[in-house]
Parts: C-alpha cells; sequence; structure tokens
C-alpha cells in the first residue's frame, strides 16, 4: 500500500501501478441486485433463458456501470491518505467499455496514477483504473477518476 500524507507524495507517484486487486466473481446475484438498484432490467443484464439462447457466450453480461462502480471497492487497499479531513469523488475524465463481463467471470482493478495536482487546497489526483477481466485480453473498462483529498493543516 502507497501512502500519501501531501501534495508531493502523491506526486511522487505520478506515472507508477498503485495496486492490483484481488479477483472478485461477477455472478447472477450482483447483476441482478445492480439491475433492483438502478432499475436497469435490459433482458441481457437478468433473463438467463434469453441470454442462453441469444447471447454468443449463453450467459447473462453485467452492467457497464455495474463494473464502473466496483472500482472504489476494487482500489481502497492501493493508497492511504494520511493527514485526511475528507475525500471526494470529483467525478471521471473518461471511460470506455471494451469487454462484457459475463455472468460468473472474475474481475479485478489495476491503477496508475497519471496526475496529483494541487487544487483548491487540496489534491487533485487523477488516476487511471482497468477493470481485467479474468481469461481476457481486453480489459472490460478503462476509466479516468478523479478524486480530491483534503488534508488536515
Amino acid at each position: 500500500m502507497r501512502v500519501i500524507s501531501c501534495v508531493e507524495d502523491a506526486k511522487a507517484l505520478e506515472g507508477e501501478e498503485v495496486g492490483l486487486s484481488d479477483w472478485v466473481v461477477i455472478d447472477q446475484t450482483r447483476i441482478d441486485q445492480f439491475a433492483e438498484a438502478t432499475a436497469d432490467y435490459q433482458w441481457i443484464h437478468v433473463d438467463t433463458e434469453r441470454a442462453a439462447r441469444d447471447l454468443p457466450d449463453g450467459k447473462t453480461i453485467a452492467h457497464g456501470y455495474l463494473t464502473l462502480a466496483l472500482i472504489p471497492a476494487l482500489t481502497a487497499k492501493f493508497v492511504r491518505v494520511d493527514n485526511l479531513a475528507r475525500a471526494i469523488n470529483f467525478g471521471m475524465n473518461k471511460v470506455r467499455f471494451y469487454t462484457p463481463v459475463p455472468a460468473g467471470a472474475r474481475v479485478r482493478a489495476r491503477a496508475k496514477v497519471l496526475q496529483a495536482r494541487r487544487r483548491a487546497g487540496a489534491l487533485l489526483l487523477t488516476c487511471e483504473v482497468k477493470i481485467e477481466v479474468e481469461g481476457e485480453r481486453k480489459p472490460a473498462c478503462v476509466a479516468e477518476t478523479l478524486g480530491m483529498y483534503f488534508f488536515d493543516d
């Protein structure tokens, strides 16, 4: 785990990979719960019988936004920010979905610090996060995340 206690510590990590998570299974229960939470019931996500007939590998696929929503949990242990007053999700610059995540697949996150800057009295940290699918060449998702970290002074 990398430790950041000031903007300069974060700047020292620019260009470096800061973590690789454990594998996590994306099962049909998780997909169904995400559908319920978001009211996104498109059949490719929730209709296992139709997916068995009509999708190339016969399995439903996870919502792209489910894959994206896993980023905070998968990357939580990559960096510890000491002297922290609060942190906020500032958004994303870019998100792309390259490979579907079939039900039952395992995914993991890999993150690299792209940029660390002082902004509005805080650290603005830009990272590239890739969500990899076990056995696939291309990642399921590549996202450029933005986090604001306010230090106690």
